[in-house]
């Protein structure tokens, strides 16, 4: 007995259709993934209350930037790692200098024109220099004495060039370090994308069986 098998059609068309399908299907299983990776990142960093702006610093980039491939790769990454990784892992932040970290107080103005306000700054914006006060159970201070408080939306406060309504306002907090508590966990969400790649092309390409 003899048994006669033959393929029909045209092989090498077939074979090319099953590798774009395969193509198609790997490469949009990972741009889901990597976009889905960035989003949960996003979402970790506002419900741990530190903002959108920080969320908005992570971004992605799938390879090729266009087409499909057989081997296509992900990239997410944030524009502020440094910021990202201390929380993502806690850290104890010190002052460079070995002396105090100074943080802003309630009567510290947000922005001296477009730079972060510091003590230097502060000074000669107001033109006197800033008085400390020692306190013992609890972060010393950098204070403006002979100020007034601002009405209007603007609020905070400015010389006081008559001393009616004088006050001493809070221009920074002193700390010998700041510990920031772990607040994201980036290999978590790692983990799901990952699952999320494998679920997703395992999926497609059952489809493209069927």
């Amino acid at each position: 007995m003899r048994v006669l098998a033959a393929i029909r059609g045209d092989l090498a068309r077939v074979m090319a259709d099953e590798v774009k399908a395969t193509e198609r299907a790997t490469s949009s299983a990972m741009r889901d993934a990597t976009n889905g990776l960035k989003l949960d990142l996003r979402t970790q960093v506002t419900g741990a209350g530190l903002g959108t702006r920080l969320a908005n610093t992570w971004r992605s980039q799938t390879y090729p930037a266009s087409g499909d491939s057989l081997r296509p790769a992900g990239l997410v990454w944030s524009k502020a790692p440094h910021i990202i990784r201390a929380f993502d892992e806690g850290a104890t932040i010190r002052s460079a200098d070995g002396f105090w970290l100074a943080v802003p107080g309630p009567g510290c103005p947000a922005r001296i024109g477009k730079k972060r306000p510091t003590p230097r700054l502060v000074e000669e914006r107001l033109g006197i220099p800033l008085r400390f006060v020692y306190r013992r159970g609890g972060p010393s201070l950098l204070v403006a004495d002979d100020m007034r408080a601002r009405t209007g939306k603007r609020g905070g406060f400015a010389r006081s060039r008559t001393g009616r309504n004088a006050a001493t306002a809070i221009m920074f907090l002193l700390y010998p370090q700041v510990t920031l508590r772990k607040r994201l966990d980036i290999n978590r969400a790692k983990g799901a994308a990952e699952r999320r790649l494998v679920t997703t092309l395992v999926s497609a390409l059952g489809k493209n069986d069927g």
